[in-house]
């Protein structure tokens, strides 16, 4: 029996073994090599009495099979550093002990050991290697030109997998498991990193969405979890967690003006990842004044300490008992982030928010805050008939009864559970000129030093644009800019849409 034969049975056996890290056997890769593997053990070495064996046929089949999952969810196409994140990115007993223990149970220790070797041999099989051999195999048999397909695809993976061997793959997973080195021997280093960054998808990024089922599903599917809907169990939050993988890069250091508000939100932030007592913040006031970009800011700011943000819609509320629930297990901290947080009326998700911000008798979790920006001071939409009367309001100033005053009260009372309201007012004319000065310069726009003509003519423009278009906000002095950058900027003779 060959090498490659032997490596056959050895890897088949491997994927089969995996315990602790078992969800992985299901991962579209994984999978689609051991049904190729399974077919590969049982080929036949008899001539056929009529026509080819079922088997060559099914062997061509799961390749193109393997090739299409490989392509679809492989890391930098190379199975050694696709295997190192999935095992980064896997959620079992092992990775939330290391997660949020200093010695994890030595039980999972010895097993995960065990799978981790697995997984390093299982990463080691060249798959270029398995190409030639199944291309010789179909050659033999008659398929000569699907052998010379499989042999052209096998050089492309075999040129794409020597990135790896001249250093230009992911240095976290060659720093985790070292080439030539069986990957047991990395369960400390692999501890301690998640311990540091966490395990899981939770791990590997630090700003989140709610996903629909749909792409919810579409997920498990695609990283091989189970289908736990089917089996019956409860879906683990992660797997309704969509990374954002190309998160708003702004910082604090791209704002200009609003430093008494993002000072607040700053310090609050600080207290929250320091362990210390902090509040759930309500970011109010008018439109494009940036609410939600200090949010995003602060995050980005403090994502090397652990700081994840998870944005919420007004729809995933019905839920938020179960996220809470789901996030205080974990050794991260989080912010729940809600965005243009509204009610038409006092419905359950009103309700569902009010009692976890203060009044019910689930407490919220010590790792978790919530910040919500909204246009509407309380956060409800007001309407005249939910006031009392002239009439009722005198009658209750008579008797002492409130109830008159109850709707209004009610609507009144979720706003007042956050703990701090920062307000962003829109600002003035001479804010507005510094801000779209600090933007434009910031982006290069402008240089640093400008001349009286310069600055005249960019405060002129600036005007003309708030007037003709969105009103006096940052926002709209961001958008302003936008249109320089895409003009040939000041110099260049910018054209309005006026002129």
């Amino acid at each position: 029996m060959n090498n490659i034969s032997d490596k056959i049975y050895t890897t088949l056996a491997d994927i089969m073994g995996l315990s602790l890290f078992s969800a992985l056997k299901d991962h579209p890769i994984l999978g689609a090599l051991r049904e190729l593997l399974d077919d590969l053990s049982e080929e036949k070495d008899e001539e056929p009495m009529y026509g080819l064996p079922d088997t060559y046929l099914e062997i061509a089949e799961d390749w193109a099979a393997f090739i299409s999952a490989f392509i679809q969810t492989q890391r930098e196409y190379s199975l050694y550093i696709t295997l190192g994140y999935l095992i980064l990115s896997d959620d079992n007993p092992y990775t939330f002990a290391a997660e949020n223990q200093e010695n994890p149970p030595t039980m999972l220790c010895a097993l995960a050991k065990t799978d981790l070797s697995r997984l390093g041999r299982i990463a080691s099989f060249e798959i270029h290697s398995l190409g030639f051999h199944i291309a010789e195999i179909l050659r033999k048999n008659g398929l000569g030109d699907i052998a010379g397909n499989i042999e052209e695809e096998s050089r492309v993976l075999w040129s794409a997998e020597g990135k790896k061997i001249h250093g230009e793959s992911s240095p976290t997973i060659l720093k985790l498991f070292p080439e030539n080195t069986n990957w047991g021997a990395s369960l400390p280093a692999l501890t301690e990193y998640l311990r540091a960054n966490g395990a899981g998808i939770l791990g590997q990024y630090h700003c989140f969405i709610r996903a629909p089922e749909f792409f919810a599903q579409e997920f498990s599917r695609r990283h091989g979890f189970v289908d736990f809907a089917v089996e019956g169990f409860p879906r683990p939050f992660s797997l309704s967690l969509q990374p954002v993988r190309n998160p708003d890069p702004v910082t604090l250091a791209d704002f200009s003006g609003y430093e008494d508000q993002r000072s607040i939100v700053v310090a609050n932030t600080r207290r929250f990842l320091e362990g210390k007592g902090a509040n759930n913040l309500l970011l109010y006031g008018d439109r494009g004044t940036g609410k939600s970009a200090t949010v995003k800011a602060v995050c980005n700011e403090y994502a090397d300490r652990g700081l994840k943000l998870i944005e919420l819609t007004k729809a995933d509320l019905d839920e938020l008992s179960e996220i809470m629930e789901a996030l205080s297990a974990r050794s991260r901290r989080f912010i729940l982030f809600i965005d243009d947080l509204s009610f038409e009326s006092t419905d359950d998700s009103f309700r569902n928010i009010k009692a976890l911000l203060e009044g019910g008798v689930e407490s919220r979790p010590a790792n978790v805050v919530i910040y919500a920006t909204s246009n509407r001071r309380h956060l409800v939409k007001e309407r005249l008939a939910d006031r009392p009367t002239a009439a009722q309001a005198a009658e209750s100033v008579d008797s002492g009864d409130l109830r008159a005053f109850d709707t209004m009260q009610e609507q009144f009372s979720l706003a007042d559970r956050f703990g701090v309201t920062v307000v962003f007012t829109s600002p003035s004319q001479e804010e507005y000129l510094r801000i779209a000065e600090h933007i434009a310069c910031r982006r290069r726009v402008l240089p640093d030093l400008l001349d009286g003509e310069t600055r005249a003519r960019f405060q002129e423009n600036a005007l003309r644009w708030e007037k003709w278009f969105n009103g006096r906000s940052p926002r709209t002095a961001v958008q302003y800019v936008d249109w320089i950058a895409g003009g040939g900027g000041l110099t260049g003779g910018i054209r309005f849409p006026w002129e």
